[in-house]
């Protein structure tokens, strides 16, 4: 007869989920001094609450040292399992709360940059008009590359995304906000800032070094429809925005964000005219598990703040 294991946690207390909450901290942040900070405790407090959790676990969670912190394939394991059942705590949390119908907790918002700087993103009068309808609601907002609004949102790490259309996903849905003008530049002593600029075409921009965006974006997806010769990449705006201010390369900048170095001599935009493209922002929200009512309403004052 085949004997059932015992399971050797048992059940779960209080103190058992903030061990866990700290052990992601830990994590996230990359080691102990950093999650002291996130946590405002001690170093020696927060190694302390591992070692209790590794005790209760009866497993090796980490190695920490000289060397640095790193996790165990054991810990990897919890990691990932922690991740999914503080999920699932927040999301029985957010069902609870729209069974009282009562607006509280927190939202996670993730922008992709630069977006309030945007004159045609009226982000900042959505937020108005939310924490007036929800002033119980605590708000968090996260600036990340596109890929990781999308997976946050998948996953539920992020209620609501605004980030610019460049693929699609079933995950997910779409509602059109605002147009973000991506223009052309090179520095003030690049050789093409001296060239007419009504001449200048995508083809005569092939054998100049391109510094771009260094994930899957319209940046990436026109540069590379026009043949650019992408030499240098950053996982910002502002690392493209210090390649080109090198005079090595050209590359693309929100018009709105570049406009400052062209005011004091820096930048020169290339074919103003011509070489240039618009990236359409959405705001996203995942389609399953349905989004809680905060997201709803934050979503609905996004969409009215730019009708």
């Amino acid at each position: 007869m085949k004997v059932k294991n015992k399971a050797l946690l048992g059940q779960l207390s209080d103190m058992d989920l903030r061990l866990l909450q700290i052990y992601r901290t830990v994590v996230d942040c990359g080691g102990f001094s950093s999650a002291a900070l996130e946590l405002n405790i001690g170093v020696s407090t927060v190694s302390r609450h591992i070692k209790d959790l590794e005790t209760r676990l009866g497993l090796v969670l980490c190695q920490r040292g000289r060397a640095g912190f790193a996790m165990t394939a054991e810990g990897q394991s919890v990691y990932a399992e922690v991740l999914r059942l503080l999920q699932a705590l927040d999301t029985f949390r957010a069902s609870v709360d729209d069974i009282h119908w009562r607006l509280d907790g927190q939202l996670n918002i993730a922008l992709f940059e630069k977006s309030v700087h945007n004159p045609n993103a009226h982000i900042s009068q959505a937020l108005k008009a939310f924490s007036q309808q929800a002033p119980d609601v605590s708000l968090c907002i996260h600036v990340r590359t596109i890929q990781e609004v999308e997976r946050g949102v998948m996953d539920g790490s992020f209620d609501v995304g605004i980030i610019p259309a460049h693929r699609h996903s079933d995950s997910l849905d779409y509602t059109p906000l605002f147009i973000e003008r991506m223009q052309l530049y090179c520095s003030t002593d690049h050789v093409l800032s001296a060239k007419p600029q009504t001449a200048l075409s995508w083809q005569d921009l092939q054998k100049h070094a391109l510094a771009g965006l260094a994930y899957h974006s319209p940046n990436m997806q026109v540069s590379q429809r026009a043949g650019l010769r992408l030499a240098a990449h950053a996982y910002d705006q502002e690392g493209v925005a210090a390649l080109v201010l090198s005079g090595q390369f050209i590359g693309f900048l929100p018009a709105h964000y570049a406009s400052a170095f062209v005011a004091d001599g820096r930048l020169t935009a290339i074919s103003i005219q011509t070489l240039h493209y618009d990236a359409a922002f959405f705001t996203i929200t995942r389609r399953a598990p349905l989004p809680n009512r905060a997201s709803k309403l934050f979503n609905q004052c996004l969409i009215d703040a730019h009708a």
